[in-house]
Formats: C-alpha cells, structure tokens, sequence
C-alpha cells in the first residue's frame, strides 16, 4: 500500500503577520490553519462549511468519505493503523494524482499508459535541461567529506552528480506540484480537517514542533552509515540544550508514513524547524557538528 502511495509521489517528497484581516485570510487555508499538515496540493485549499458527505471539492469532482477504503483494504494490517491517522494525507495524494493527471494533458502527454511510464515522462518533461556544474558537487563534497572517507573527489564525483541531479529533479518537481494547488480552487472540509489535523499530528515530530522549542529532526535508519555517524553528534545535542531544543530521531523504515509526509527521499535528512514549528532548513547526507551549530544558532539555539 504504502508503494501505492510513494509510486503516486513519484519517490515523493509563513511566518504570519500584519494586518488582522490578512491573519484571518491565511487562516482560512489548510497551510494557514494548520502549518506542516499539508505537503504539497492541499497547502492552499480553502477550508469551507460541508455536509458530512463531501471532503474535497475540485473542478466537478467530489471526494467522499469511503475515498480511502479501498487503499486501506490494500495496506499491510500493520500499517492500517498508522494509515486511519493519516487519511489526509492520502486525502493529499489523491488530489495531487487528480491535477497532475491533468497537468499531463495539457502538456500533450499521455494519459492511457500505466501511472509509473507516464510519471516518467512528465518528470522527464518538466525537468528536461537540469543540470549540475563541477561547483555544485565540489561543495557537496566538501560538506560530506566525512560521509566518503576521505576518497578524493575525482573519484566520488561521478556519484555525486546523479544524486544531485535527482535532488534537483525532485525539487522541480515539488514546485510544480504545489503550484498546481495553488491555481486550483480547491474546497476542503473544515471539520474534517479540524479532526484528521489533531490525529495526523500524533506522532513524535509534530508534538516536538507543537512544543514552542526549536527542533532537530534526524531522519535516517539503523545501518545506514552517514546516519550512524550522526547518531554521536545528536546525543551530544541533546546533553548541550536539554531546555532549549528538541532532538528528534526519526527511523523511516519503522515509520515509512512519517518520512513520506516530510518528503523523505533519501537518508539521512536534518530537517530545523523553529520554535513555531516552521521548517526553515534541512540538510541532506551526513551534517558536521559546527554546521549543525550554525544553523541552531540562526534558531536562536547557542
């Protein structure tokens, strides 16, 4: 099942202020009134009054309550529970399936061929001409240097390259996908929302970002060697700023869900987010301990 979902995210992956009437304008948002509910499509659906009976409205398609059964009929019963916690987002993963089924017609692509060729192609398409130059892998190389052992880098460049080319690709793709949200008038539930808001957020991540501390979330697994040379470092974190900061470790093989909702695509992942539970930079591949500093220190973390 959870194939299902990552297949259809194709590998997936503000401050308010001002005015009160604009406060209350961004609020009628799901990003707005829920910042970090949603990843992508939904961040800017209107949160409006409906009946029971419908959850989303776009275009002339309605999405009903029964839209995840037959997803959940499909998942594994050790992840069903984790799955009925998060129905928004694979509320989130239909809606984005639907524009961007959409967004290939337009581009004269073909939608009668199976989901993971015509994914291919309209990745293929919209990401057609990214490169990446000698600077932008030299200074991977120069943050990860530990993470390689110390091999020069003419000899790990040609494995730089095809990482840094998929990160680019990934993150046109983002783009492109949140801003078809963004065009869309989409019309979302309010109450639902309101209740899958308060069960999406039980999780170890989103009640350290609730906690009005700046947080540290490592996303990795057991075993994955940047990630275990993480691990030092983030003990030495939490004996430093017992009071000041929250450092969460996230396994993505024990909780796939989790790191799908945060955009997880490869480990490890050090994602910051400051004491109002915005996410303000994250980092990819092992984090020397003086950068990891750096940026708690933008956080007001020293």
């Amino acid at each position: 099942m959870l194939a299902v979902v990552l297949t259809a995210l194709f590998s997936l992956m503000a401050g308010m202020g001002g005015l009160a009437g604009a406060d209350e304008s961004a609020k009628a948002t799901v990003e707005g009134a829920y910042p970090g509910l949603a990843t992508g499509v939904l961040k800017s659906a209107r949160l409006t009054d409906m009946g029971k009976d419908v959850l989303l409205k776009a275009y002339q398609i309605e999405f009903k309550p029964d839209f995840a059964k037959e997803m959940l009929g499909q998942a594994p019963p050790e992840m069903r529970k984790e799955l009925e916690k998060n129905l928004f987002f694979l509320l989130e993963q239909k809606a984005m399936e639907m524009l961007i089924r959409q967004d290939v017609v337009s581009m004269g692509i073909s939608a009668d061929q199976p989901k993971n060729e015509m994914l291919k192609a309209y990745v293929e398409r919209l990401t057609d001409g990214l490169t990446v130059n000698e600077a932008e892998m030299k200074a991977f190389y120069e943050a990860n240097k530990e993470m390689m052992g110390g091999q020069p880098f003419d000899q790990v460049k040609g494995s730089i390259e095809p990482f840094l080319l998929e990160q680019k690709k990934m993150a046109a793709l983002d783009a492109r996908i949140e801003g078809l949200g963004k065009r869309t008038d989409l019309r979302i539930n309010r109450d639902w929302v309101k209740q899958q808001a308060e069960s999406a957020r039980d999780n170890p991540v989103d009640k350290a970002r609730m906690s009005g501390k700046p947080t540290l979330v490592e996303f990795g697994a057991a075993g994955c060697v940047p990630c275990d040379m993480m691990q030092p470092i983030l003990d030495r974190l939490r004996k430093k700023f017992p009071d000041k900061l929250n450092v969460v470790f996230v396994h993505v093989r024990e909780n796939q869900l989790l790191g799908a909702r945060f955009g997880i695509r490869s480990i490890p992942v050090q994602a910051f987010f400051d004491k109002k539970g915005q996410e303000v930079f994250r980092h990819v591949g092992f984090y020397a301990e003086e950068e990891v500093l750096k940026q708690l220190a933008s956080l007001g973390v020293k």
